[in-house]
């Protein structure tokens, strides 16, 4: 049957009033699995595809009948911009039906959320810090507000399945569905994702077999792209030439500019608005990041949206997901993503208008970066991308829940909190003499309180110094920071471990500003617009790569391939990079020692997990590491014969716990509450994250290893 007549006649109608003409594929798949079979969905499709739309035209039609009188949808976002974007679209769907829809965020005025209180109807929109917000500050209300739930819909799944974020939303989906009177369907919707069984699992463990994947066949979008290189200087200052390529590419067109940190946000944008300026052109270009105050933000993505003048915006990871900023014609990326998923992401920001493509400029400014744009481009046209893995013994996070859960309930006793913890969809694989252990460790740290009488368990002194801390509802980690403002105007924040002083020049908000003052006790740094040319400080970050990046980028250094897309000045710096290679005619499933005068450069190009259990490994023997990097290039000192070193890794009988003693401080696991831990919980959750044995030894199995002499 065509699924437009599987709609309801209002959601018929409202079609009709869009003017549509045909479903997208992914539309004309997603509408009767939902309306036919009681499966939770996995909506896999290209940005622009339709997927919000897919989702809730199917579920509209079958709460409309009753979603005026009891909330029967909760849709989840990673981003309180992201709802209020989906927001009016979605309620666009709902305004020939009496199907109210809610915003809850931290934005939100208290008195519509006191009115969804008194009346909880139709579809509420939620990130997870807010639910947590809701099972800890209305307790009373729960289970009016959740019992007639029948849909949750979680929007860019992907980007909590890997996360601490997404253990706690999983949770509190568990928490949810105690208080419902049956289990609601779970619909995920992605652009980005991959490991279908990963995800199954996540969504429902119990019957996997009951999560249907329904993944369009792709878009008919033609994808354009290049790769310019601009070689940085020794101290990896971007060329003048490289923001001049940049300001003439994006002249007349509207673009999002990716950059890998904030401070090269800052030093991009500023640098394209003096060449703007030098032109007589307004303000062109905007700076969009997280410690940017959040009204400079909304200013920023009205102002892009808006626009009919080609304007663009230079940004972190703050838009890669669906924020609306209307029709972007180019994607640039400055030096490579971490991952191919977050290029993925980035490149379905253009070509979201009806019969456009999209385009992507690829930029690098140094050898490592153009070998990994190389790799990660070539992977994301290969259409691999990283396959989700989980979050790996999230005993952080079941710390975080059972204080939240000891609030909930206002007391509950340790066999009721384990019973309850051993049924949660994301806990139910601990050990139960784990979170035993876990409790009494609360208990004996006063996180936990033990009530003599009734053996119930309450949140302790200690633990209620955690719950009221302002950010304890969300669970990943956040830094100290300043409030930086210019009179009475909040222009964002920066990072308290980054070492600034009086006078100093900093990048905010694309402006260049002058420190003041600094104000410990009030948390606050007042700046004035700079009108000294000392150079500013930038702030940056780095990430971890996956095994397959790392060894794409070793199959091209041993190939010969001249990329049809790049310019002369990358074949040139990358012919340089391969020299070496190709005079040792090395092969993809090589690896090179290279013998210098004292000590021995190992170019591994691994993961980053197995880099550093290398490393651990290689100094549990003995060696002495002098650096080593995250695509698994290791340097070592002295006199050893490191190929036979590299035997005795293999043939070793190897324990995690013996690593720790050679991991420094700074190379451990931490996250936002992994300190509260007892220390053998800690170190399973240190293990599991960041050592991999396994995947050091298969390896050093699967590679030949030859030993080059420099000398």
């Amino acid at each position: 049957m065509n699924p437009f007549y599987l709609l309801s006649k209002s959601m018929q109608k409202k079609i009709w009033d869009m003017k549509w003409d045909r479903f997208t594929p992914i539309q004309e798949m997603v509408i009767p699995t939902i309306i036919q079979t009681n499966k939770d969905i996995v909506i896999s499709s290209g940005t622009a595809s339709g997927k919000t739309e897919a989702a809730f035209l199917p579920i509209l039609t079958l709460i409309e009948s009753t979603a005026g009188k009891s909330l029967k949808v909760i849709y989840i976002s990673p981003l309180k911009a992201l709802i209020n974007n989906q927001f009016e679209r979605i309620e666009k769907l709902c305004e020939h039906i009496h199907v109210p829809i809610h915003r809850w965020h931290g934005d939100v005025d208290q008195g519509k959320k006191k009115k969804f209180i008194q009346s909880p109807a139709g579809i509420l929109q939620i990130t997870p810090e807010s639910i947590e917000s809701l099972f800890i500050n209305r307790t009373e209300y729960i289970k009016r507000i959740f019992s007639e739930v029948e849909f949750i819909v979680i929007d860019e799944i992907h980007s909590f399945l890997d996360t601490e974020r997404g253990v706690q939303l999983r949770s509190l989906l568990s928490r949810i569905e105690n208080y419902c009177k049956s289990r609601p369907r779970i619909v995920g919707l992605s652009a980005t994702i991959d490991n279908f069984d990963f995800v199954r699992s996540w969504i429902n463990y119990r019957f996997t077999q009951n999560v249907e994947i329904v993944e369009s066949p792709g878009n008919d979008k033609e994808l354009n792209y290049s790769l310019m290189h601009f070689q940085s200087d020794e101290s990896f200052k971007k060329p003048v030439e490289f923001f001049e390529d940049l300001r003439e590419l994006t002249r007349e067109s509207k673009s999002i500019i990716f950059c890998n940190s904030r401070g090269e946000v800052e030093e991009t944008t500023v640098f394209l608005n003096r060449l703007a300026k030098r032109e007589n052109i307004g303000e062109t270009y905007y700076a969009h990041h997280s410690s940017i105050d959040k009204q400079e933000r909304e200013y920023v993505e009205r102002t892009i949206a808006s626009s009919s003048a080609p304007k663009s915006v230079v940004a972190t990871s703050s838009l890669e997901l669906g924020i609306d900023i209307g029709e972007i014609e180019l994607v640039v990326q400055v030096d490579s993503t971490f991952t191919v998923s977050s290029l993925k992401q980035r490149l379905g920001r253009s070509g979201r208008k009806k019969d456009t493509n999209q385009y992507l400029q690829l930029y690098t400014t140094n050898q490592d970066s153009l070998l990994q744009s190389l790799a990660v481009m070539e992977l994301l046209v290969e259409k691999w991308v990283e396959p989700s893995e989980g979050y790996p013994m999230p005993y952080d996070i079941m710390l975080q829940q059972i204080i939240s859960i000891c609030q909930e309930y206002n007391g509950i006793t340790e066999t009721d909190l384990i019973k309850h913890l051993n049924r949660n969809h994301v806990f139910y694989s601990l050990p139960t003499d784990d979170i035993r252990m876990l409790i009494h460790h609360m208990i004996n740290n006063d996180i936990l309180e033990l009530i003599n009488g009734s053996q119930e368990l309450i949140v302790g002194v200690d633990g209620e110094r955690i719950l009221r801390d302002k950010d304890f509802y969300s669970v990943f980690m956040t830094s100290e920071e300043y409030e930086v403002v210019n009179g009475a105007q909040k222009i964002g924040q920066l990072d308290k471990k980054w070492l600034i002083n009086e006078g100093d020049n900093i990048i905010l908000a694309g402006k260049l500003w002058t420190i003041q003052a600094i104000e410990e006790s009030k948390g606050k740094v007042y700046v004035t617009t700079a009108v000294n040319a000392n150079p500013p400080r930038y702030f940056g970050h780095g990430g971890k790569i996956h095994p397959k990046i790392s060894e794409k980028m070793h199959e091209i250094l041993c190939s010969d391939d001249k990329f049809g897309y790049i310019n002369v000045e990358a074949l040139g710096e990358l012919n340089d990079i391969r020299r070496a290679y190709h005079l040792n005619n090395v092969e993809p499933q090589q690896r090179i020692i290279w013998k210098l005068r004292d000590s021995y450069f190992f170019e591994g190009y691994t993961g980053t997990k197995i880099a550093r259990t290398l490393v651990w490994m290689l100094r549990s023997l003995g060696v002495q590491v002098k650096k080593y990097d995250e695509f698994g290039r290791i340097e070592v000192t002295g006199s050893m014969d490191l190929l036979e070193v590299f035997k005795q890794i293999i043939q070793n009988e190897w324990r995690e716990e013996g690593l720790t003693a050679f991991t420094r401080e700074d190379e451990f696991f931490q996250s936002k509450y992994s300190a509260f831990l007892p220390q053998e919980l800690y170190m399973k959750m240190h293990i599991s994250n960041e050592i991999d044995i396994h995947g050091v030894v298969a390896f050093l199995k699967n590679i030949k290893i030859i030993v080059v002499s420099t000398a």
